[in-house]
């Protein structure tokens, strides 16, 4: 009974309890005034809670049947939605098993053979829900939603595909899901947002790299005509796009057109490029263009400052090339032209006199080259470091190297030094201030620098490198000598070396490193060179250079040279005329390996151009090696690599030998099939 009371009393609610404890209250205290009240205050407190408890029961009935009826209407609500769903909606479990599809569905596909679509469609899904369950941070988020997107009859759909575990296969032992697939149209949106982008303007800037070439080179009574002719090929070529060009300068034009004539021009490789060259010059002279496109930018400004940078990168390359810059990304197009020396040493005599003052206003040096340093960066490295010592300054050369390549080298250095001169990456970072320069030499890209931390630790840099330029460059370089054409780095140090105010007396180790830097990117004089290689090893022959000794740091060993001819030996050709070959043997100086390999390649008559893969233990190596009808810098940019036309490399990691071989041949493929 008292538990039936107590039951009775806690389904009240807690106003209730509070006025009923208020009438007890009030009845007791009647009670012990007046003693023969107390039975007629039981039985009306009995009523009282007997009436409490009786409308609490009403009260909750009500409740509920209102809830229910709610209930029902929700649920017709959400069943009458999804019958009539404006989109196409297919209720599918991830097995096959159609369970429903809306009347839209069925409608809006049905001139489709939709079945094998959303068999593909429901594969797909059900990879992502596997992924998704398998995934324990997705799991928490506890999202069942998978979005994607679908081309069908033309209509482009968005997917939203939401799904729910339904059974487990127990033939396969895998689970299977029910999924709700909604299919959105949104072929509208994107015709409006293409008809947007295409419309958008695209700014782009033309120079003629070689125009005082030309202009010395021709007769007066030709050079009126010769401009003609270029600038009708250019304003021809521009008006197939319906687009605006404006001569700014005597050899730069600015071009403005719409974005969506941009894919024709890649298209079509911008064949300005070539049309220009088919102008015919006495003396076998060529005509060549840079271009440099940007679609990238919120305002005009914008774009022509960003047309401006890839101009930077498309001379930096050598010109004769086109650059577009879209979505954060460069793309060249053409570059299979020889770089044009320029024989004008009024840059490096600006530079000379710029370097001179930073070295003099800066506290200490530090030199770097590019990861496993070879004798030109070494070289380089050793003259620039006696231009500071001569400037009365602190100077180091940073090397973490110390393969066959470069051993003998340094090995002399240390000989003839008396002091410190090579130091490692842990004693770099602690020497390295605001007010340390450091220059790179030899090199452009962060990502191939020794100590590629160095370039975060001071705002005073400058690069000194030949190679072509990439699009992982220093861009916050306070001097950069950047020339193309030159040789190698060493060629332009030692032009440097020549214009520097204060009179440097370079050491014979370092006047023989200059020299040796020389000699090993010209291949002893036979590639890339130009009248001012010939003057630069001039200066240094007058500096003192015993050529034997320089020689000697050339040689290989018997071992080696076998080596090298097994490689010579399993070389293969593709396209008639390159030579592919692979060092099997995992080796840490595999570079010097495949690039005295690529050397001896291009030895073989009929064979224009060479490459060599090796694997240095953490990364495969490539050597590529050209005559000049084939540019390898292009090929082996496309494998994350860079150089020059006759002479380049590149490093992969994560992929074998063999891998790396498909992959070049792939590239080599496109290059000779545009």
């Amino acid at each position: 009974m008292q538990n039936t009371s107590k039951k009775a009393f806690e389904i009240l609610n807690s106003r209730t309890k509070i006025y009923l404890i208020i009438i007890a209250t009030l009845l007791i205290i009647i009670c012990c005034f007046q003693i023969t009240l107390i039975m007629p205050s039981v039985i009306f407190f009995g009523l009282v809670c007997f009436y409490a408890i009786f409308t609490n029961n009403k009260r909750k009935a009500e409740i509920s049947e209102h809830i229910q009826e709610l209930t029902i209407n929700v649920n017709s609500a959400a069943k009458s939605t999804l019958i009539k769903s404006p989109f196409p909606l297919i209720i599918i479990e991830t097995d096959g098993s159609v369970i429903w599809r809306s009347s839209k569905f069925v409608t809006e596909f049905q001139q489709t053979d939709i079945d094998s679509t959303i068999d593909e469609l429901v594969k797909e899904i059900k990879v992502e829900i596997e992924e998704k369950e398998n995934d324990k941070d997705a799991n928490k988020t506890k999202d069942k939603t998978i979005l994607k997107q679908i081309t069908i009859d033309n209509k482009i759909y968005d997917i939203i595909a939401q799904y729910v575990k339904s059974k487990q296969n127990n033939k396969r032992k895998q689970n299977e899901y029910m999924t709700m697939i909604y299919f959105i149209d949104i072929t509208e949106n994107v015709k409006i947002e293409k008809k947007y982008r295409d419309t958008q303007t695209c700014i782009g800037i033309i120079t003629i790299d070689n125009y005082e070439e030309i202009m010395q080179r021709i007769s007066a009574e030709e050079k009126p005509q010769i401009i003609a002719q270029i600038e009708k090929n250019i304003y021809d070529w521009a008006s197939k796009t319906k687009g605006l060009v404006v001569k700014a300068e005597r050899e730069t034009f600015v071009y403005i057109f719409e974005q969506k004539y941009l894919e024709k021009l890649k298209d079509d490789k911008f064949e300005i490029l070539d049309t220009v060259k088919e102008i015919k010059l006495e003396g076998g002279l060529q005509i060549t263009l840079s271009i440099s496109i940007s679609a990238e930018g919120e305002t005009q400004y914008e774009k022509y400052k960003s047309a401006l940078a890839g101009m930077d990168i498309a001379l930096g390359r050598g010109g004769d090339q086109a650059v577009t810059r879209e979505n954060g990304k460069y793309l060249f197009f053409g570059g299979r032209a020889q770089e044009l020396e320029k024989r004008t040493k009024v840059k490096a005599r600006i530079i000379a006199n710029a370097l001179e003052e930073l070295i003099i206003e800066s506290k200490d040096i530090l030199i770097m080259g590019h990861a496993n340093g070879d004798i030109d960066s070494i070289g380089s490295g050793l003259g620039m470091y006696r231009i500071a010592k001569t400037l009365g300054k602190t100077a180091y050369i940073v090397n973490e190297s110390n393969g066959q390549t470069i051993a003998p080298l340094i090995d002399a250095v240390n000989k003839e030094e008396d002091e410190e001169i090579f130091i490692d990456k842990s004693k770099a970072l602690s020497l390295i201030t605001q007010d340390t320069l450091l220059i790179v030499v030899d090199t452009h890209k962060r990502g191939y620098v020794e100590v590629p931390e160095l370039l975060e630790k001071t705002s005073k840099i400058v690069v000194i490198d030949h190679h072509r330029r990439g699009t992982d460059f220093i861009d916050n370089a306070t001097i950069t000598f950047h020339e193309v054409y030159a040789s190698s780095a060493a060629e332009l140090v030692t032009e440097v070396l020549q214009y520097i105010g204060t009179v440097v007396n370079l050491k014979t180790v370092e006047t023989e490193a200059l020299y040796a830097g020389i000699m090993m990117d010209t291949k002893n004089f036979t590639f890339k060179t130009g009248v001012r290689t010939f003057e630069a090893a001039a200066y240094l022959r007058k500096c003192g250079v015993d050529i034997i000794k320089v020689k000697k740091w050339f040689q290989s060993d018997l071992e080696n040279y076998k080596i090298i001819s097994q490689v010579v030996k399993d070389a293969e050709v593709v396209h008639d005329s390159i030579a592919i070959s692979i060092y099997e043997k995992q080796d840490k100086n595999a570079n010097l390996i495949c690039a005295k390999a690529a050397d001896e390649l291009l030895t073989i008559s009929d064979i224009t151009a060479s490459f060599v893969i090796g694997d240095v233990g953490d990364k495969v190596c490539i050597s590529g090696r050209s005559i000049g009808d084939i540019n390898v810098q292009v090929i082996l940019e496309k494998l994350g690599g860079g150089g020059h036309i006759t002479l380049a490399g590149a490093q992969l990691e994560g992929m074998t030998k063999q891998e790396v071989k498909q992959n070049l041949i792939n590239k080599i493929d496109e290059y000779m099939a545009g």
